[in-house]
């Protein structure tokens, strides 16, 4: 699998604090290797959409499409409890 970065995604990134982008390069590279990684907490977000929702922390959630061989990242921001 590879992944693909969003223009969307790429802006709202940026915009996050070091601490929250460094735990997501984590989040991703356990993406890459097992979707079903515990951590991640991978699910589908809109089923319509085909859509899926991961974790980065316990505040933050990264959502993206899986096309072939392809993640492409949407979006990330802060998770509502």
């Amino acid at each position: 699998m590879q992944v693909e970065y969003t223009p969307h995604f790429k802006r709202k990134f940026a915009k996050l604090s070091d601490v929250v982008q460094s735990k997501f390069e984590k989040k991703i590279t356990l993406l890459l290797r097992n979707i079903r990684h515990p951590s991640l907490h991978a699910k589908k977000f809109d089923e319509a959409g085909d859509i899926w929702q991961a974790r980065v922390d316990d505040n933050a959630r990264f959502y993206f499409k899986i096309t072939r061989n392809t993640y492409s990242l949407l979006d990330i921001k802060k998770h509502k409890d």
